[in-house]
């Protein structure tokens, strides 16, 4: 029988694995990488790393098979990713290339050099942000909801007043989902739709 219990050290390997096998808009991201870890670096790491107490993971017989990862204070966060999370992969990928044989590998090194800020109005509406991946054979079973409804608990908890969270405007399901646990859509930009839920 599947549990959801808070995040452990140990779970890291798994949560880095889910991130690579739902990192394609929700489908396996596995062939189109030559380093899995890049994904996990940009969009797992920084949050078991740095903010555990807001990792909850959903695991069965077969292992931990979904996650929620979540920053109470997303300009806080990112902050620290800066002095705390970028230098040292900086210097572990110092190049990519950004001609026409530039890989998926290369885009993903781009964002470790220049992250993107969460734009300060969202922000301000909406402090807190999470990602969360949920693998095929738990999916549909009610464990995107209660992953959800953990995290959106813990961060009322903190103070947090707004969540939100950005996914790709090709992943149609994962939209569709948000929409059923509660969230808006705020914007859609044509490469991600943003979504917020007041706490």
């Amino acid at each position: 029988m599947p549990r959801l219990r808070p995040y452990r050290a140990a779970d890291r390997d798994a949560v880095y694995d889910i991130c690579v096998r739902t990192g394609a808009a929700g489908e396996d991201a596995s062939h189109l990488l030559r380093d899995p870890a890049l994904l996990g670096h940009i969009y797992a790491g920084p949050y078991v790393e740095l903010a555990p107490d807001l990792a909850f993971v959903v695991e069965d017989d077969d292992g931990v098979a979904g996650y929620i990862l979540g920053a109470a204070d997303t300009a806080e966060f990112q902050d620290r990713l800066e002095r705390e999370w970028w230098p040292e992969l900086r210097r572990r990928y110092p190049t990519y290339r950004t001609d026409g044989d530039a890989a998926f590998d290369d885009l993903l090194i781009a964002l470790i050099h220049s992250p993107a800020r969460t734009d300060a109005e969202l922000a301000e509406a909406y402090p807190s942000h999470l990602h969360i991946d949920v693998l095929p054979r738990l999916q549909g079973q009610g464990w995107g909801r209660r992953l959800i409804d953990t995290l959106v608990e813990r961060l009322r908890a903190t103070g947090s007043h707004g969540l939100h969270l950005g996914v790709a405007t090709a992943n149609t399901r994962a939209q569709a989902f948000y929409r059923a646990v509660g969230f808006t859509e705020l914007d859609d930009d044509g490469v991600t739709v943003t979504f917020g839920m007041p706490l």
